[in-house]
């Protein structure tokens, strides 16, 4: 008896410090081996991902930051992001930015608020570090987000109505472009993006993601595809965005695009962009810009790594010089239908008679 009443005590203390750093530093988490890492912060209220925070869209933050005529590059995850963002920098400059001195990396000329930079860290905490910031070149960040020459700003969001307050009445007018993607190429895209993070940022928050690259057995589908399912963690990422902005797609200031149809006819949907954002292109211009809206000249450019230019996690982190994902893994091939080779004729079907009950594509 004197024994177990020793390991009820020690469990009970165990408890009771894993329940205090959960509710005051659940940061320290991340110290922890995965999945262990992500299982405590989950069951401690915390967010997913853990670099997740939607504390800037607030309605009563969102205007402490914006300017009326900002751009919120809003798609869905594994959706063009990226792709959006550089393509509606490219219109906002008009393809004259030539040697892309504007745009040394995506998330220094195209903010992501969404982005939590370091263990710990807040948008409250680090949102002034975006005017203050300098930079490798001794550039100021904010010279290159918050350039005056630009006709208008862009970030970037993976999140949806309500989160983002796109029918907000009061205070800055906000433009938003979100983007979906067929459910499966998606998921294929995501198999990819799992295993493209560097080994430095997944050591940053406990070992997540994980790398999913695993050989699959021929006739067997990778675990990826079965997480998009609408019970699967992955679920939100994909149903519910395309539910959310669904509602919101006659609104004035939403531009709703399928990914699928960009890429069939980029130069048509970089025309439709650009005069949904106000900017007027010629023929010669439209050219220009589709051309550098291109996968082949995106490959070429890489600057899409991603840094994280306001983390303070010395000795873990080099602002000015780590990045995300890996060197050139993030532009891809951009293909439309690759995920349905993926996977099993049995999956297929299943998938599509979820896209039915759930009015999705």
């Amino acid at each position: 008896m004197a024994v177990l009443k020793k390991v009820g005590t020690v469990v009970l203390g165990v408890a009771i410090l894993i329940g205090a750093i959960g509710k005051f530093q659940p940061h320290l988490f991340m110290n922890l081996p995965f999945p262990l890492s992500i299982i405590l912060w989950v069951t401690s209220g915390g967010s997913m991902p853990p670099y997740f925070t939607q504390d800037a869209w607030a309605e009563d933050e969102i205007d402490t930051w914006t300017k009326d005529g900002d751009v919120v590059v809003a798609t869905g995850a594994k959706s063009g992001t990226t792709f959006m963002l550089y393509c509606t920098h490219q219109i906002r400059t008009k393809g004259t930015d030539t040697n892309d001195e504007l745009f040394p990396d995506v998330s220094i000329s195209t903010p992501w608020p969404d982005l939590i930079h370091s263990r710990g860290g807040t948008w409250a905490e680090q949102k002034d570090r975006y005017n203050t910031t300098v930079l490798a070149d001794g550039r100021k960040m904010k010279d290159l987000w918050d350039n005056p020459a630009y006709p208008f700003r862009i970030f970037k969001s993976h999140f949806a109505p309500p989160e983002l307050p796109v029918r907000k009445t009061d205070g800055k007018k906000i433009k938003y472009i979100a983007m979906a993607r067929n459910g499966l190429d998606f998921a294929s895209s995501m198999t990819t993006f799992y295993s493209s993070h560097s080994e430095k940022f997944r050591q940053l928050w406990g070992g997540f993601p994980p790398d999913v690259s695993e050989v699959v057995a021929e006739g067997e589908n990778h675990p990826v595809m079965n997480d998009i399912l609408p019970t699967g963690p992955l679920a939100e990422f994909y149903w519910g965005y395309i539910q959310k902005w669904w509602k919101y797609k006659d609104d004035p200031n939403v531009l709703l695009l399928h990914y699928a149809d960009v890429r069939k006819d980029l130069k048509g949907n970089v025309a439709k962009v650009a005069e949904f954002v106000g900017v007027e292109l010629n023929e010669e211009e439209l050219d220009v810009v589709t051309e550098r809206c291109g996968i082949d000249h995106m490959k070429r450019v890489n600057r899409f790594n991603y840094l994280m230019p306001l983390n303070k996690d010395t000795g873990r982190w080099d602002a000015k010089h780590d990045f995300i994902l890996k060197d050139g893994k993030l532009i891809q091939t951009g293909q439309v239908g690759k995920g349905k080779s993926m996977v099993t004729v049995v999956f297929v079907q299943s998938f599509q008679g979820h896209c039915s009950q759930n009015h999705t594509i």
